[in-house]
């Protein structure tokens, strides 16, 4: 099979690398990709929104199966344009990608259907979602409704905080449409998760649980990123967590899906909060996460080419699902003034000293002059590894990383510390 990969980041390495494993890949493409991706793929210079030139590419280069990484492609309807076209592709509609792409049509789902979340209200009015927020408590989170490339939630620890938010996303729009709606929740306590799950619209397959870090700076620090790191699994949450929010939250949104007439089909990413009553949905995605999958795919004992192949046939039911008993932790290496602003195009040093064993997988990088490797993005690379358990698997990240060096890069030096405690 001719497989293309469609995004530049981190995960779409980590995705590359996992189906470059599979006897039945002959060939392998990844539109932009990365510097780390031309290493075990050829990289195509087309965007992940230009759905246009990524079909052409398609049927003229002979691919038999797209997979599509990022969600603006999704929430842009690619996989409709390709269904269309007669072309295979892996991920949701654009109708389904809505439960990433509109945070209110999630909250509407969820409410309607009695998925568990935390309460809250919608507005499309900045005097009514005002006069709603002077009457809450604080903290309280405050969400754009639209993509805002992980940056649209504020857990506001202040009222003028959350009036501050309000104001950036409804009155100065600092997210464009993202912010023609808004949704004001309350803030739950307790520890945060990501499950994710394959489906094919009727069976339902988790993968394993992973947490990640937003928040820029050891101690969850500073503004929160796309993910500082993350790791696999956590263990405060056991298989008979797994099964709960199978049954209580992944099958009844998969239903739910069906009954709102956008059958989901492709990867179900759940953010969960574990509170005092249960686990409860913070967001849904409709892909992998990222950094998410430079743990979890490392684990997947199965060849996720026949996973996704038996997905988009409906046979996911069949489909052995297996998984290793390693720990695996990632740490993400950013830009200096990362998720601000900042500089690149400088080399990165090392990356022919770590052990062998080391995965690193890259997102802003591109190759420069004499095939030096440069930075190209504020997240730039996630240095990644496997162990018998966690200490094991964080003593060989953190020796390693240390041999990787650019202009002002930065780490948080606490993944998985409290895994280790």
């Amino acid at each position: 099979m001719h497989i293309l990969i469609i995004g530049g980041g981190g995960r779409e390495h980590t995705l590359a690398w996992k189906i470059a494993q599979s006897p039945k890949v002959t060939g392998l493409y990844v539109a932009p990709g990365n510097a780390g991706t031309v290493q075990i793929a050829q990289n195509l210079d087309i965007p992940p929104t230009d759905i246009e030139a990524l079909a052409k590419a398609c049927q003229d280069m002979g691919i038999d199966l797209t997979i599509v990484g990022p969600e603006a492609p999704l929430a842009a309807g690619i996989v409709d344009h390709f269904t269309a076209s007669g072309l295979p592709i892996f991920g949701p509609t654009r109708a389904a990608a809505r439960i990433e792409s509109s945070k209110v049509f999630a909250k509407q789902l969820m409410q309607k259907h009695g998925i568990p979340c935390p309460n809250g209200a919608i507005f499309t009015n900045y005097r009514q979602a005002r006069g709603y927020l002077e009457a809450q408590s604080t903290p309280i989170v405050v969400k754009a409704d639209g993509l805002a490339a992980g940056k649209g939630v504020t857990v506001a620890m202040s009222k003028e905080e959350a009036r501050q938010a309000l104001s950036a996303i409804m009155e100065t729009k600092v997210f464009g449409a993202a912010g023609n709606s808004v949704i004001i929740e309350e803030c739950i306590a307790g520890r945060e998760v990501s499950l994710l799950a394959f489906t094919d619209g009727n069976t339902v397959i988790p993968m394993v649980p992973a947490c990640d870090y937003k928040r820029a700076f050891d101690s969850d620090q500073g503004t929160n990123t796309g993910g500082m790191g993350s790791y696999s699994p956590p263990g405060f949450f056991d298989a008979a967590l797994t099964k709960q929010v199978i049954k209580t939250i992944l099958k009844p949104t998969v239903k739910a899906m069906a009954k709102e007439g956008a059958p989901y089909k492709g990867v179900l990413y759940a953010g969960l909060m574990l509170a005092a009553d249960g686990p409860k949905v913070l967001e849904f995605n409709a892909r992998f996460g990222d950094p998410e999958t430079q743990v979890i795919l490392p684990r997947l004992k199965s060849d996720l080419v026949d996973i996704i192949l038996d997905i988009i046939d409906n046979r996911l039911h069949e489909t052995p699902v297996e998984w290793n008993d390693d720990a695996c932790m990632g740490v993400v290496m950013a830009s200096g003034g990362y998720p601000g602003d900042y500089k690149t195009g400088f080399a990165i040093q090392g990356l022919d000293k770590v052990d062998p064993e080391i995965m690193i997988f890259h997102a802003g990088t591109k190759q420069g002059e004499n095939s030096q490797i440069c930075t190209d993005g504020g997240r730039v690379l996630t240095v990644t590894a496997c162990g018998k358990n966690m200490a094991e698997a964080r003593e060989k990240v953190y020796q390693n990383i240390t041999h990787i060096y650019f202009k002002d890069c930065h780490y948080r030096k606490d993944i998985a510390a409290r895994e280790v405690k």
